[in-house]
């Protein structure tokens, strides 16, 4: 039987099926977003962020997010041949990618409005509240809200942005309509999405068949984002059954991201090359497709696919692809990432999480954001690095300073224009994402996920709850919880995988990663400290790497800096690296290592100088150039 055939049977089955039988069941229910709020060094970063490039990007880049009116006045007509996209070199001629200003302004402004009112910024909601009004008043009376003129829209033959653009800004509406409950988001969200699904009928239309396809096309499948959150938000099966078509649809066209189509998943010989941000951020539709059906294969390919992505991970947490991943593993040194990959894959564990309930996705998020995510940004500066390497010897456009000699992106700046401006807006969205995964709701308990400074304030049925997090988590182990409640519940704490002991001052019982404890009426104070000691892991199965609870440490190494561009906005500029004292080490087997106030002290031998001495390792977070495994 050949491919064609068995994939349009497969596709039967899995309609066939979906009509069939409901949606399987979710183990957490999400919180509406809001109610967990970042305190501590959390909130203190985004207050940054805020001031910074997150609170600054259409000041640093004004061409693509002020000027270009591209969801209202500037929408795509078949008279537009070319634009300024935000990547210097590529606004000429380049039909397929005149959607880009779309990602560029909607990925900064998910972050900038999670961020406004998560944070407390009065004057950043103010900004928020009316971006949000002049983007209403671009929807047209049929519901459309998106980036093409009427001429183009729905029609497109070849590349397109059509449901990539409405994919980032529907995901800002939804956000800005759970933090304020307006109404005339909730309904314009609600219209635009039934317009979608009458232009593109379900099981009646192809949204992904197209000529030439490159990256609007492909990135589009995340649609599926918009839909998932509608299902939950309604109870409407018709949003789940439609995510299912669009996956189905996009597994059986030819497009130019092919990692997540399901005859390539459940083909054996199948090694993943896509560009790495598409690749993590399209588990998230096979999770859907699968929820939405419970299809047997569909499992299997889940399982298998998240599994290839652990051979794609770095100690840090960190999935390959500078930017693409070219059937590499993962490498320390010679394979880097992307910040928009970081963000899209803690999304879908994220989302993983929410559904399976498995607690093991939990240490990655953790691992991912406190590590590889904390890793690629300027300790001191409001700038990021679009790519990184986990040992990252040198930031001077090219990775560690080899490689391909036009490569910009090895560097820190607040807009990577002369790359793309892409990375700087995931930048911006994902402590936000990370905050509002971290308490979930299981049927009538209270479930703390990912740990961290926060304050969560919710109704669990009809009883009023309110927790405040008192702690400096990752960087220290222990914690405090004030608990206000009208009635008794059920509290479950997790308990990560690298906890040796738990001290508690309330009675718990031990279960499945978690501390689970009654809690009476009124307020409650819990006491609680995990204790761990440093481990020294393997990577590759030659290299050394030591964390201690869920920070994985570095040796820094001295650089010089300069400065390569400035901005108009003071305060702004791309900065690179180069190491003053260059020097790898390797670690001396058997070697104790010593924790002591956030630094390990472990011997190891210079290569260099072939001596074996002491070095002090810092939580990743904390460098720019550095060694991660020995």
């Amino acid at each position: 039987m050949n491919r064609i055939l068995l994939f349009a049977l497969l596709v039967l089955c899995l309609k066939t099926q979906a009509q069939n039988q409901p949606p399987l069941p979710e183990h957490y229910q999400l919180l509406p977003l809001g109610d967990v709020k970042p305190q501590g060094w959390l909130k203190t970063q985004m207050q940054q962020d805020l001031q910074g490039f997150v609170g600054n990007l259409d000041r640093l880049v004004p061409d693509l997010i002020v000027k270009d009116d591209i969801y209202g006045k500037n929408r795509l007509t078949k008279a537009i041949k070319s634009k300024d996209v935000g990547a210097l070199g590529l606004g000429d001629d380049k039909v397929q990618i005149l959607w880009w200003n779309s990602e560029t302004q909607s990925n900064w402004r998910d972050g900038f409005v999670r961020q406004a009112f998560l944070s407390g910024d009065l004057k950043a909601q103010q900004r928020a509240k009316a971006y949000i009004a002049g983007i209403l008043a671009t929807q047209d009376a049929d519901g459309y809200l998106g980036v093409y003129a009427p001429d183009l829209r729905y029609k497109l033959t070849g590349e397109n942005g059509e449901l990539w653009a409405k994919a980032t800004l529907y995901r800002v509406l939804l956000g800005y309509y759970e933090l304020t409950k307006d109404p005339k988001t909730w309904q314009a969200v609600l219209k635009a999405v039934d317009n979608v699904m009458v232009n593109y009928p379900i099981n009646q239309s192809s949204p992904f068949k197209a000529e030439k396809p490159f990256a609007g096309l492909s990135h589009g499948l995340v649609f599926t984002d918009v839909l998932d959150r509608l299902y939950q938000l309604t109870n409407d099966r018709k949003y789940l059954d439609y995510a299912l078509f669009l996956y189905t649809d996009y597994s059986k066209n030819a497009v130019s991201e092919t990692d997540i189509q399901l005859p390539n998943i459940l083909n054996d010989s199948y090694q993943m090359h896509g560009h790495g941000v598409h690749s993590y951020e399209h588990l998230r539709p096979l999770t859907v497709a699968y929820w939405a059906s419970g299809d047997a294969q569909l499992k299997q390919a889940l399982d298998r696919y998240q599994q290839r992505i652990i051979r794609l991970t770095t100690p840090t947490g960190g999935p390959i692809g500078d930017e693409w991943i070219t059937q590499q593993t993962a490498d320390a040194t010679q394979t880097g990432y992307e910040y928009c990959s970081l963000h899209e894959l803690l999304h879908s564990y994220a989302m993983l999480l929410q559904k399976t309930g498995n607690v093991a996705y939990t240490d990655q998020i953790e691992q991912l954001f406190f590590n590889a995510a904390q890793g690629a940004r300027h300790p001191q500066k409001s700038s990021i690095a679009y790519l990184k390497t986990d040992n990252s010897y040198e930031m001077t456009g090219t990775k560690n300073g080899g490689g391909d000699p036009k490569q910009t992106r090895y560097k820190y700046s607040p807009a990577h224009q002369d790359a793309a401006v892409c990375c700087v807006p995931n930048a911006g969205r994902i402590a936000s994402y990370y905050v509002q995964t971290m308490w979930m709701k299981e049927d009538d308990k209270l479930v703390a996920n990912l740990l961290g400074p926060c304050q969560l304030t919710t109704k669990l049925g009809g009883n009023a709850v309110q927790i405040l997090e008192n702690t400096d988590y990752p960087y220290q182990t222990s914690f405090v919880f004030t608990i206000k409640a009208q009635k008794p519940f059920t509290l479950k704490i997790r308990k990560p995988n690298w906890v040796e002991t738990a001290t508690c001052s309330h009675a718990y019982m031990s279960e499945n990663g978690y501390l689970t404890m009654a809690v009476k009426a009124g307020e409650t104070v819990v006491r609680l400290a995990y204790k761990t000691a440093v481990q020294a892991r393997t990577f590759a199965a030659s290299e050394t790497y030591f964390s201690y609870g869920p920070l994985v440490y570095a040796h820094p190494i001295e650089a010089t800096e300069a400065v390569v561009k400035t901005f108009p906005v003071a305060g702004f500029a791309d900065h690179t690296y180069k190491p003053t004292k260059p020097a790898t080490y390797r670690y001396v087997p058997n070697s104790p290592a010593t924790y002591l106030n956030s630094t390990i002290t472990v011997k190891a031998k210079n290569d260099k100088t072939q001596t074996i001495e002491p070095i002090r390792l810092v939580p990743v977070g904390q460098t720019i150039l550095r060694q991660v495994t020995f």
